[in-house]
């Protein structure tokens, strides 16, 4: 029986409008500017959930989702939900927003869902909110990207509102 979940990223210590952070306009560095963060859309580059600047004091998405138990626990599916059965994620595109407000991207982070712990999302399945919270600045001072699992995001089960 499928039930239904909402996922909140919380987000919190964004990187500011320029990657790297104090990057010459000499042109030797590869600089991006004006770089804002969204949630991108199932398989839909194009498509990014409110999009918000990287100098933001922060930034929060809350995610319409589904859960289905299968044999290997808790399936989450929904329209920001990425990859197969087992290897589910959100993806937060980076990227520069031109003059007429054009986003491209440039790098992402892979918010793994199956890094949840189990008993983690089966208190979200009974309360019907999984809450992620993570800081989006890596130790450079740029971006977050790649794979984000514990400890660099926390997830906790809460009551849905």
């Amino acid at each position: 029986m499928d039930s239904d979940l909402h996922i909140r990223i919380d987000a919190v210590d964004l990187p500011g409008l320029t990657c790297p952070p104090g990057a010459p306009a000499d042109g030797h560095v590869q600089t991006y500017r004006n770089v804002h963060v969204a949630v991108q859309r199932r398989a839909r580059r194009d498509d990014l959930l409110d999009i918000q600047p990287g100098d933001a004091t922060s930034a929060t998405w809350t995610l319409p989702c589904t859960t289905t138990a299968v044999a290997t626990g808790t399936d989450v599916k929904g329209p920001y939900v990425q990859g197969r059965a087992g290897e589910r994620f959100v993806h937060l595109s980076w990227g520069t927003v031109d003059e007429p407000g054009t986003f491209t991207m440039f790098r992402r982070a892979k918010l793994l869902l199956g890094a949840v712990p189990a008993d983690v999302l089966d208190a979200a399945v009974r309360t019907g909110l999984l809450v992620g919270r993570l800081g989006l600045t890596d130790a450079h001072g740029c971006p977050l990207c790649a794979r984000v699992v514990p400890p660099a995001i926390t997830w906790t089960a809460e009551p849905a509102v």
